[in-house]
């Protein structure tokens, strides 16, 4: 079952209506040279990631029926298949619109803001022709009924989200800032409205609201937390060069890191489809935001020089350096520096050196897997070691890990530990 978070990183339309063969017509004039309308729109729709969510184990192809839980009941995402009963084959474009750029369905009811149509809101009018051309030609209809959704009151009157809308989406069209190149103006595009990157990386608050919706403000994409996970700042991201971000994007792994959580399966289904050209000008818009401020460092870090002598010397070794040694050490080294576009560094990353520990602790317990990509097929494993390590051998690895090196968080406890392990695998025999 997906929860709320996580379906904010895809979309949720709404269900019937009328097509118009006669508007895709109409529309088609507006493809790009070479490609079709509904060509366009497939890879469109491959941008904006819409199979995660409107796709379920077992049924067909953007049919819906995918439970997400919103923290006040399950919310199943809707078919956007062209069937004229339960999906959008009677949408007109406008109600398409509507419901993509507006989360107004074609009868009026208003969709959850799970579905990003904050970020939607500026995507082009040539795009959304493409985008309802391929939903309503180059999708196979599928007749599945999703569930209904099931919210405990009172987030089952949908007529409230008005109110939201009022205070949180301003709905604005994309606006590019001033001095940008057409390189970065066509990056910041596709992540302000269909790759709606700001759905996960940008700060939320109270009501579950982005705290900034475009480049012009310094909080978006500052990076907050997904489901429990730390969620990166993409602003200029400093440890990687613009090769580095392209890499990642296209395959789930770079010189310096490999892909975890939910990152993965948007790299499998949507950024490693995307075109090199797309995939730079995104790079180049990353890297020309400013940067965030830097956090403090919580501890002194143990320094790289005595992490890798104390390792390599092997002795008066602390609970989390020996666990180092003989769990992790094989394959991330003495050095803390992996095998590039293998092992992940863990001296410097930002994973390891997050406020909250959740996704580390995470990888360590449960293990994580890249996506088999064109340009990668290869799957690369790390193992989960929860059945290995107790609560308290976790907590001193994760420390040293933490700590060792240039690694500058703060020290993980047996109940942090405990609290991830809840959420992975069963616990470790004693």
């Amino acid at each position: 079952m997906k929860n709320l978070t996580y379906l904010l990183s895809a979309s949720a339309i709404g269900v019937a209506g009328a097509a118009s063969a006669t508007a895709i017509a109409a529309a088609a004039a507006s493809a790009p040279p070479g490609q079709t309308l509904v060509q366009r729109g497939a890879y469109l729709a491959k941008v904006g990631d819409c199979i995660a969510c409107h796709s379920a184990p077992g049924k067909p192809a953007f049919a819906g029926g995918l439970p997400i839980d919103s923290g006040h009941g399950i919310i199943y995402s809707t078919n956007i298949t062209p069937d004229q009963e339960h999906g959008i084959g009677r949408y007109t474009e406008q109600q398409f619109a509507d419901a993509v750029r507006k989360g107004v369905r074609a009868d009026g009811t208003h969709l959850y803001p799970a579905m990003p149509y904050t970020s939607y809101a500026k995507v082009s009018d040539q795009d959304i022709a493409a985008l309802y051309a391929y939903f309503q030609s180059g999708v196979k209809a599928s007749a599945y009924a999703p569930p209904a959704s099931t919210m405990g009151f009172p987030f089952n009157q949908r007529w409230g989200m008005v109110f939201w809308n009022f205070f949180f989406a301003d709905g604005k069209p994309f606006k590019p800032q001033p001095g940008w190149s057409p390189q970065v103006r066509n990056g910041a595009y596709l992540v302000e409205g269909l790759g709606h990157c700001s759905t996960c990386h940008t700060p939320r608050g109270f009501a579950i609201n982005e705290k900034a919706s475009n480049s012009g403000d310094a909080k978006f994409l500052a990076g907050g937390e997904l489901n429990g996970w730390p969620v990166p700042s993409l602003r200029a991201l400093p440890r990687w060069d613009q090769a580095a971000i392209v890499d990642y994007l296209q395959t789930g792994r770079n010189k310096n890191s490999a892909v975890a959580g939910e990152m993965t399966s948007v790299v499998q289904h949507s950024t490693s489809q995307m075109t090199a050209a797309d995939l730079n000008d995104i790079a180049a818009y990353l890297k020309a935001l400013p940067p965030g401020p830097a956090s403090d460092a919580a501890v002194k870090p143990q320094g790289r020089d005595a992490t890798v002598k104390k390792l390599s010397a092997a002795v008066n070794l602390t609970l989390g350096e020996r666990l180092y040694l003989d769990n992790c050490s094989a394959c991330h080294f003495v050095t803390g520096k992996g095998a590039t576009r293998v092992f992940p560094e863990l001296d410097g990353a930002t994973v390891v050196n997050a406020e909250n520990p959740t996704a580390l602790l995470h990888v360590m317990l449960a293990g994580a897997r890249t996506p088999s990509t064109d340009k990668a097929p290869s799957v690369l494993v790390m193992p989960g070691f929860g059945k290995r390590l107790s609560d308290n051998e976790a907590a001193a690895l994760a420390t040293f890990v933490r700590q060792g090196w240039g690694n500058t968080a703060a020290a993980v406890s047996e109940k942090d530990v405990a609290k991830v392990r809840l959420t992975t695998a069963p616990r470790r025999a004693d």
